[in-house]
């Protein structure tokens, strides 16, 4: 991949470290999140990658406000 496909990913989704930081919790809690979140997706068909989510369904879910990357 190209430097700007990584960049245009990163953008599309959070990892552990920024949940962590976005709600203020632990690195392990943060890793608790994101399996619920992907199970709520994979339980309806999506396919998900450990430790990460999409950006868009974790601030929906979390009532978060968009943050500018």
């Amino acid at each position: 991949r190209n430097r700007k496909e990584v960049c245009a990913l990163s953008a599309e989704v959070v990892r552990v470290q920024e949940v962590a930081d976005r709600l203020n919790c632990s690195t392990r809690k943060a890793y608790e999140i994101i399996r619920q979140l992907n199970a709520e997706l994979s339980a309806r068909g999506y396919i998900t990658i450990a430790g990460r989510v999409p950006r868009s369904y974790f601030e929906q879910k979390c009532k978060l406000e968009r943050k500018e990357v």
